[in-house]
């Protein structure tokens, strides 16, 4: 068997139907391409390859733990890649690591601003869609910060109830300005 998508592919369906020997060398064919993403990430993000093994071990288990989420109908190497990028984010999450790029390279690039003087107007306008209590919780946790359980004190409310209507309001508003 050649390795291709589509013969590994293949293998995980045999190995997902009980088939060991194929589940083995599929899991030794998604090692080896899992090592070469997460190298080529760990190159992308401006790092060396030191963790690499810590990576593809992270990945492989959860490709053995969530390979019954692999659609069969669907290629195989969107989902491996899509659960490796997720894996090394997170590593290098965890390990403080953070890419800073100064945004003096890219100011001309950066958009800007159609009239530097103008402002987006009043906040009533844009939640003017809203009922007045819908309106009250919009504007006390996404705009002021304040926390499910201090709205739902203030209103009399359970913070249940708050973060329901907090979630409908802005649900309701996404549809008004979309459709709008």
């Amino acid at each position: 068997m050649r390795d291709t998508p589509e013969d590994l592919a293949t293998l995980m369906r045999a190995g997902r139907d009980g088939d060991e020997a194929a589940y083995r060398r599929a899991l030794q064919l998604i090692s080896d391409r899992v090592r070469g993403y997460v190298a080529y990430g760990y190159q992308a993000y401006g790092y060396h390859g030191e963790e690499v093994e810590d990576v593809v071990q992270e990945t492989l288990l959860t490709v053995h733990l969530k390979r019954q989420t692999w659609d069969e109908t669907r290629p195989l190497e969107p989902w491996l890649k899509a659960i490796t990028r997720n894996k090394l984010v997170d590593h290098l999450r965890r390990k403080g690591h953070r890419k800073v790029v100064p945004i003096d390279d890219f100011a001309e690039t950066l958009a800007a601003p159609a009239d530097p003087g103008a402002e987006l107007g009043p906040r009533d306008d844009l939640l003017a869609p809203l009922r007045e209590r819908d309106r009250a919780i919009v504007e006390s946790i996404s705009i002021e910060g304040h926390s499910a359980r201090e709205v739902a004190d203030r209103l009399g409310m359970s913070e249940g109830a708050v973060r329901v209507a907090l979630h409908r309001a802005l649900k309701s508003l996404a549809a008004f300005h979309r459709d709008g």
